[in-house]
């Protein structure tokens, strides 16, 4: 393998698509379409995409030894010996810096929320992702910024139930992950040392308390925006939206969510009712 290819897998792009998150809140407002929104929220994915693979570098870094004993991790390019560790820490902070300037190129408060993720991530990274619940918060405090990333970047105003359901969203897929590592590596297994004070009971209920909360989060907001069209479509968007998350504890309770990636590419079931989602989504923010 080359070093660019080593490089380029290290930056891990199939990840990408959890920055997908940023357009949330652009297309729950119903301003994804206004004048200079599309093209601020494409700055923010595009420094989110560039942020996230500077930390998975310096995350593949610092987990280095951890990674070599991993089932699948060992075959990353720095675990495995393919890319230097001077070398990605090098990329990582002109990733980084390349993030910070997009950001600044959208407004000054995406900068901000970039620079926090940066630091928050890294902070988990190099030390608290060994702390119980304080592992779980950060990482669903990445996607939640994720989530307010293109509001921010458009100047749009963000509702109060859309925080509550991206929030507890990410806690929910991020106990899911958790649970699902449990499950596939056990606690013992020395990959994550947050696993060993974390058992399957606990996990269950953390995942399973955000899915309610999220799911009544949703409904409250769909019920709250009352349409004026032919069907009430946001009231009717609860039910794909309930669908998916069920769909996703599938794969959680099977233990095969450990990564949320891969489940978005591989389940064609999830896909398509995520599909059907944002039609019906989109047919009542549209006022159909």
């Amino acid at each position: 393998m080359s070093p660019a290819e080593a490089v380029v897998r290290s930056m891990r792009p199939r990840q990408w698509v959890k920055n997908v998150l940023v357009v949330a809140a652009p297309v729950a407002a119903g301003d994804i379409g206004e004048p200079g929104v599309l093209g601020a929220t494409v700055v923010a994915f595009v420094s989110f995409c560039l942020a996230s693979s500077a930390v998975y570098l310096v995350n593949d870094c610092v987990d280095r030894e951890a990674d070599r004993v991993h089932p699948r991790k060992r075959l990353r390019p720095i675990a495995a010996g393919e890319l230097s560790v001077g070398a990605a820490v090098a990329v990582a902070v002109a990733l980084a810096a390349l993030a910070a300037a997009l950001a600044y190129a959208a407004t000054w408060q995406l900068l901000v929320l970039v620079i926090a993720y940066l630091a928050v991530q890294l902070l988990y990274s190099t030390w608290l992702k060994h702390e119980p619940v304080i592992d779980l918060m950060l990482v669903a405090a990445g996607f939640l910024m994720r989530a307010v990333a293109g509001g921010l970047a458009a100047s749009l105003e963000i509702s109060d139930w859309f925080l509550l359901v991206a929030g507890f969203g990410s806690l929910f897929m991020v106990a899911g992950k958790r649970y699902s590592e449990l499950h596939t590596l056990g606690s013992e297994a020395g990959t994550r040392r947050s696993l060993v004070r974390y058992t399957a009971s606990y996990l269950r209920f953390v995942w399973s308390t955000a899915a309610g909360v999220t799911i009544a989060g949703y409904s409250l907001w769909a019920f709250s925006n009352p349409t004026s069209g032919s069907l009430p479509w946001l009231a009717l968007s609860i039910i794909p939206f309930v669908g998916a998350l069920l769909r996703y504890a599938v794969d959680i309770d099977a233990g095969t969510a450990s990564e949320p990636e891969d489940i978005v590419w591989r389940d064609r079931v999830l896909q398509g009712i995520g599909v059907v989602w944002l039609v019906v989504l989109t047919l009542g923010i549209l006022d159909v």
